[in-house]
């Protein structure tokens, strides 16, 4: 469709909500039951005693009798719903990384398919500070303890468990994207088509057989009656460095900064401090999510530490097509996260 300033959809659904509204409700919040962490506990006991590798874990190997729906119906709320959940009272405390590390992949496996997060081939990941640099070109901003601006990660959900909390700072932020394009289109029409057009992003030298080390995509997608959401600026900024992406034009920083803006409104975010044995659920089409900076401690064993899942759900929203040829797709014809030739697939369980 061509789009202008007079016919820009704007969207009255659940996924339009403001931070204020839901910081307000409860109903984002689960708290495990006693039965239902007894449920993880059988389910983790004998993967933990066969030595099995965790990839290997199957759904079948996890059996949740009833909390298996429930993270059903999370999942339907997080993909076609209000974009987010939090799950709350996994005993972290007194698992081991591996029990934890189980109990998280057979979480995951009721939610969706674990994809590989970098390049290589991580399908669990680890969110800690690695003391690099973020200004290196290559360096992805969950590797430090900076700020992490709003953004969008390439999957259908992304899926943290805290482990351990930072010292002080680390706060989680969600914001709908839905609510930040009605307002942009609201105020600032010429903003809205220009985040139409495609920005070009970094692949942080983490290239699928076949691409370019950049590739290109759209902020905002209408997408059968919904919005489609694709944004990390920093990958944007740093895709400048690399021959061949044009330059900015003033227009597109423009937009940018007026996103931006109203993400960090706090009448359109949502903070929330994560508790050790949290799980945050988030959409990466109608959700934007960032951190805040954080101070570590001293002590190495009581560093921050998140494990993260990228899944792929085979109910997930329809997507545009250079979704799936931005990522490749998996089985089921979702976008596949990143996958580079010849790197296989593995779920360590130190931070690497």
């Amino acid at each position: 469709m061509m789009w202008t300033e007079d016919n820009l959809p704007l969207y009255d659904n659940a996924q339009a909500w403001t931070g204020t509204s839901m910081a307000r409700r409860t109903d984002w919040i689960h708290e495990m039951s006693a039965g239902e962490i007894a449920e993880i506990d059988a389910a983790v006991a004998p993967n933990d005693a066969s030595g099995v590798d965790i990839l290997d874990i199957s759904i079948e190997d996890f059996p949740l009798p009833s909390l298996s729906e429930k993270l059903r119906a999370f999942r339907r709320e997080v993909l076609h719903g209000r974009g987010f959940q939090l799950i709350r009272g996994l005993p972290v405390e007194r698992y081991t990384r591996r029990q934890a590390a189980i109990a998280y992949w057979g979480i995951g496996l009721h939610i969706g398919e674990a994809v590989s997060q970098n390049g290589k081939g991580h399908v669990l990941g680890h969110v800690a500070n690695l003391g690099l640099n973020y200004t290196d070109p290559e360096v992805r901003g969950y590797q430090t303890n900076a700020r992490l601006p709003y953004h969008c990660d390439a999957s259908d959900i992304v899926a943290l468990l805290c482990l351990r909390t930072a010292r002080s700072g680390g706060l989680s932020s969600v914001a709908s994207s839905t609510t930040c394009w009605n307002e942009i289109v609201r105020r600032r029409p010429d903003c809205a088509l220009t985040l139409l057009q495609p920005l070009y992003y970094t692949r942080w030298g983490e290239v699928p057989s076949g691409k370019l080390n950049y590739d290109s995509v759209p902020v905002f997608a209408p997408c059968e009656g919904r919005l489609i959401t694709t944004y990390i600026r920093s990958a944007v900024l740093k895709a400048q460095a690399l021959p061949g992406v044009p330059k900015l034009t003033s227009a597109q920083i423009e937009a940018m900064d007026v996103l931006d803006s109203l993400t960090t409104d706090p009448e359109l975010h949502l903070d929330m401090a994560f508790l050790p044995g949290d799980i945050q659920l988030v959409s990466n089409y109608s959700v934007f999510h960032s951190r805040t900076s954080y101070e570590d401690w001293p002590e190495i064993e009581r560093r921050r530490h998140l494990m993260r899942l990228w899944l792929a759900c085979s109910d997930g929203p329809v997507v545009p097509h250079f979704l799936n040829e931005r990522h490749g797709q998996t089985a089921t014809g979702r976008p596949d996260g990143i996958r580079v030739p010849g790197v296989r697939l593995v779920a360590p369980l130190e931070v690497a």
